[in-house]
């Protein structure tokens, strides 16, 4: 089990206020818990307040709070953060708490909650808590229902979690430049009832698109469509952790969209429910079994499966351009076409120039060719039988049956039992089919019927024509 002690320690949190306070402490601004490091951090028990049992966030962390005379206090500081992407590339990002996304807030069915926002950003700014239950002034939208948090200034939202579910948090201020440049984070309200669809392992995370012009590190913001970075949890494939779990665990895995478009996800090897959307949980009579779910701009989904497969099962975007890093969205396809004579004369000019497409992209992933600095490779990451040629919205589930209880650690690839790997065939083959054959008997050639008739083609009648004829 971690200790509150051993994750704050080993996570690297930088500063914190959390657990009971003093009078004196409790009218003072509770101080702000900073995560630098971008690997998955398993969350500790809750040590004060009502009992749940806490989610993990994909390559994140969960926000620290104190319990002011029953109330719990959270502390979110939106800034200017650098998020690593992947080893080899890092981003400048706006975020809260040194990460973008920021870190997932927790709490009860119930419990009255209040959130302080300071805003070091170098504009104003505003909190909306999506999907929730709330009073009109705490929706977070400037403008509308509340002035903007200026440069420099402390806001405080306060209202009680009426209903239990998955939320989401982001600005509605400048929204359009705030949310591209990865301003962001989740809410859990976690059930009164601690073992209320109880799961043994619980993951969070959210999508996300940016357009980081390769050799740059800041995002372009008035991007609709043209996105070259995809990820999870603002990291891309390789550098996105997997989910690890005991074979038989029931599993909920729970994702977020706030791109700008939809994201088709696939579990491999296992069937899932979807048990919940941002409305609250599904009636169990709705159900059915997918493998694939859909999640639209602004929704969230939460599907569940019992871990029965051992392996590592990959987990993506079914959409090809969002599982590679760096896309670029002009490049001619150049499949079937020789480059050796020309490609012959362009590296005298260019040394380091390499021939892409002409067998399709595969060969990418295990070119080293030279990139711009801050960049990452389209298709990159290894796996025990090469290269995975993938990037972006791409990670694995890795099922293991020795995965202990609460064991977030890497087991390591999976050691598939003998005959249970796809192998080369090294018999003889039959002939392939040729045109004369036309696919054997299930194909019958077509025979062209014999003494057709000639067709005699006469040339139109001037008087029916209609024409005077000169």
């Amino acid at each position: 089990m971690v200790t509150r002690r051993d994750f704050f320690r080993d996570a690297g949190v930088l500063a914190l206020g959390a657990g009971l306070v003093s009078r004196a402490g409790a009218a003072a601004l509770p101080e702000a818990a900073v995560m630098k490091d971008a690997k998955t951090t398993p969350p500790p028990l809750p040590g004060d307040g009502r009992p749940f049992h806490p989610v993990v966030t994909l390559n994140g962390w969960s926000l620290p709070w104190r319990l002011n005379q029953g109330i719990k206090e959270f502390h979110l500081v939106a800034e200017p953060v650098v998020r690593e992407f992947a080893p080899g590339m890092n981003a400048n990002l706006w975020g809260y708490n040194g990460q973008s996304p920021g870190p997932t807030i927790e709490v009860v069915e119930g419990d009255r909650v209040r959130i302080f926002v300071t805003n070091r950003l170098p504009e104003a700014t505003s909190v909306h808590w999506h999907g929730q239950r709330l009073p009109n002034g705490m929706d977070g939208v400037a403008g509308l229902t509340q002035p903007r948090i200026p440069v420099g200034k402390t806001f405080v939202y306060e209202f009680e979690a009426r209903r239990a579910g998955t939320f989401m948090y982001h600005p509605h201020s400048d929204e359009m430049v705030q949310m591209a440049m990865g301003m962001m984070g989740f809410w859990i309200t976690h059930p009164k009832d601690e073992n209320f669809m109880r799961v043994d392992r619980d993951f969070v995370f959210l999508l996300n698109s940016f357009d980081i012009t390769p050799g740059s590190a800041t995002p372009q913001v008035n991007t609709m469509l043209d996105f070259n970075l995809w990820g999870f949890n603002s990291r891309v494939f390789p550098g996105i952790d997997a989910m690890r779990v005991r074979q038989n665990d029931r599993v909920r895995v729970r994702v977020g969209n706030l791109t700008m478009t939809n994201h088709p996800v696939h579990l491999h090897g296992h069937e899932f429910t979807v048990t919940g959307t941002d409305g609250g949980w599904t009636p169990p009579a709705s159900r059915w079994p997918e493998v694939t779910v859909d999640i639209g701009v602004g929704q969230m989904r939460a599907i569940e499966f019992d871990a029965t497969e051992p392996g590592d099962w990959a987990f993506h975007c079914h959409k090809s351009h969002h599982t590679m890093n760096a896309m670029g969205h002009k490049v001619p396809t150049m499949i079937g076409v020789d480059h050796r004579g020309i490609a012959e004369k362009i590296s005298k000019l260019v040394p380091d120039y390499m021939v892409m497409g002409e067998r399709g992209m595969g060969d990418m992933a295990e070119m080293e060719m030279p990139l711009p600095e801050n960049t990452l490779p389209m298709m990159t990451g290894d796996g025990p039988f090469g290269s995975v040629e993938m990037g972006g919205m791409f990670t694995m589930l890795q099922v293991r049956a020795d995965q202990k209880p609460g064991d977030y650690s890497d087991p390591g690839w999976y050691k598939h039992p003998p005959g249970s790997v796809a192998y080369e065939w090294t018999g003889e083959l039959p002939e392939p089919s040729t045109r004369d054959s036309a696919g054997g008997q299930s194909m019958p050639a077509q025979v062209k019927p014999a003494n057709t008739a000639p067709v005699e083609i006469k040339p139109p009648s001037r008087k029916s024509s209609g024409h005077s004829g000169h």
